[in-house]
């Protein structure tokens, strides 16, 4: 008898032992899930699509670099739709942003003039001409 309840408390302390890892692991996906949702930014589902491709069609322009924090700030406003600015990364084209006379990150440009550091998504509507829906 003493031999059943010994393994009856062996089953249960690995019952208890499984769920407590399953505990931990759903709290740990769950915080991954919540991390992920903030990086994404203020837009998630390609809101501005029409917004930032209408930005290219205009020929407005944006340069900056990966590493420059307004320019993920910047980026992160347009989250998914970021893909449709034009924009090029001063790293990576060093000759075409010395040729655009780029001094400092971000900067946007249209019709030849520079907007230097960030622009609110108004601010790029009211210097493109583009509508923000």
């Amino acid at each position: 008898m003493e031999v059943v309840e010994a393994r009856a408390v062996i089953i249960i302390d690995k019952m208890n032992k499984i769920i407590l890892l399953l505990g931990i692991g759903v709290t740990i996906l769950i915080g991954i899930f919540f991390v992920k949702l903030s990086l994404i930014g203020e837009t998630v589902n390609g809101e501005l699509d029409n917004f930032a491709q209408c930005l290219t069609d205009v020929g407005l322009k944006m340069y900056g670099t990966e590493w420059c924090s307004h320019c993920k700030n910047q980026k992160k406003l347009f989250g998914n739709s970021f893909t449709f600015v034009d924009y090029t990364d001063c790293d990576k084209s060093r000759g075409v942003c010395s040729a655009e006379g780029i001094q400092g990150y971000p900067t946007w440009k249209i019709n030849g003039q520079s907007y230097p550091g960030e622009q609110s998504l108004d601010r790029l509507a009211s210097l493109s001409g583009c509508e923000l829906v």
